[in-house]
C-alpha cells in the first residue's frame, strides 16, 4: 500500500530531505548530532511535515518508536494505558539509540485525560522512552505537557515562503517525472500557492488528478467554481435558504480557502464598523473546523451569525 501512496512512498527519510526553513531544520540537526531525542511538541498546520521529521528523525538515530494517532485510538485512555505504557516500559532489542520514542499524532484531538496520563508518562519512563506530540493547534495541548517538552513551531515566515515553495515545486516536478505524468508548470506553481504548506494535500491532489495522465489546469477549476458574490449577495438579503444551499454546494472545497476568500469579500462588502465583528466570527468558526462533528452546520453557523450581526454596504 506504501508504493501505491505518493505521501508514504516519497515520504522523505532523513531530516536533509525535509523541506523547512533552515533555522527548523538546524535544530533537528542538532539533535541528531548528539544523538539524543528530547521530548518534543511539534507544532504546525496540516501537511507541513511534522511527522515526517519526527520519524525521519528516529530512522536517522535508529530508534525504536511507535505511532499513536491522536485522532482515533489516540484518544481512548487504555491505548495510552496499554500498548503506549507496555511499549515505553521495556527495552529495545533493535534499536541504537539511547532511548525508545513514541510519536503521538495529532495530540490536539486527545482529551484532557490522555494528555494528563501522558504527562505522567513522561515522568515514569523517562530513563527508557520519550515522547514526540504533534499538533496543529498547540493551545489545545495542557500547559503541563507544554512545560516538559521542547516546542517546536513548524511557522514559514513570508522571507521563507518563496525558497521553500520552490524547494517543494522542484520536488513535486521530481515525483511527477517519475510517476511519468505530464504536468503544466504554471498549474503546479499556483496549486503549491493554493495549499501552501501543506504539502500533503499538493501531493494528494496530484496523485487524484494524474490518473488522467496530465495535470493541467483542472486541477485548479473545483476552488473557481465557488461564486463568493452570490453568497455576499444572499448574506445581505437575509436569504437563509440561499446561504445554506451555498454551504451544500461549496464544502467539498478546502475549508480553510473558503474561509480566506469569504473573508476577503466581505472586507469589501460590509460597513467599516463591522469588519472587526465580522473577523472575530470568521476566526471563532475557523479555529472550531479542526474537531466540529459537521463541517456544514459550523459553516452555516458562522454565516448566520455575520448574516445577523454585521450591517452591509
Amino acid at each position: 500500500m506504501s508504493d501505491f501512496i505518493w505521501v508514504e512512498k516519497y515520504r522523505p527519510k532523513t531530516i536533509d530531505d525535509c523541506i523547512l526553513p533552515k533555522s527548523i531544520k538546524k535544530t533537528f540537526q542538532d539533535f541528531l548530532e548528539k544523538g539524543e531525542i528530547p521530548n518534543m511538541l511539534l507544532s504546525g498546520p496540516p501537511g507541513i511535515g511534522k511527522t515526517t521529521v519526527a520519524k525521519a528523525l528516529c530512522q536517522q538515530l535508529n530508534a525504536d518508536y511507535y505511532v499513536v494517532n491522536g485522532s482515533d485510538e489516540g484518544r481512548f485512555l487504555d491505548t495510552v494505558r496499554n500498548k503506549a505504557a507496555n511499549f515505553a516500559s521495556t527495552v529495545s532489542l533493535v534499536g541504537g539509540a539511547n532511548h525508545k520514542v513514541i510519536i503521538i499524532d495529532e495530540a490536539d484531538n486527545t482529551t484532557h485525560d490522555v494528555q494528563l496520563l501522558l504527562r505522567a508518562n513522561i515522568e515514569t519512563f523517562y530513563n527508557n522512552c520519550r515522547f514526540i506530540f504533534t499538533c496543529n493547534y498547540k493551545n489545545k495541548i495542557i500547559e503541563p505537557l507544554h512545560s516538559r517538552c521542547t516546542v517546536i513551531d513548524f511557522a514559514i515566515n513570508k522571507k521563507d515562503k518563496p525558497a521553500i515553495a520552490a524547494s517543494f515545486f522542484q520536488r513535486i516536478n521530481d515525483i511527477l517525472d517519475k510517476e511519468r505524468v505530464k504536468s503544466d508548470k504554471k498549474v503546479l506553481a499556483e496549486l503549491i500557492n493554493k495549499h501552501f504548506p501543506d504539502w500533503r494535500r499538493v501531493l494528494n491532489e496530484c496523485q487524484r488528478y494524474s490518473v488522467s495522465g496530465e495535470i493541467d489546469s483542472g486541477i485548479l477549476a473545483t476552488f473557481s467554481d465557488v461564486s463568493i458574490n452570490d453568497l455576499i449577495k444572499n448574506l445581505k438579503e437575509k436569504n437563509f435558504p440561499s446561504v445554506r444551499k451555498w454551504c451544500v454546494d461549496n464544502l467539498d472545497n478546502d475549508t480553510t480557502l473558503l474561509y480566506r476568500r469569504i473573508y476577503d469579500s466581505l472586507y469589501e462588502s460590509l460597513v467599516s464598523n463591522s469588519i472587526p465583528a465580522a473577523v472575530l466570527i470568521l476566526a471563532k468558526y475557523q479555529y472550531q473546523v479542526a474537531f466540529v462533528a459537521d463541517q456544514e452546520i459550523n459553516m452555516l453557523a458562522c454565516l448566520t451569525e455575520i448574516m445577523v450581526e454585521c450591517k452591509f454596504k
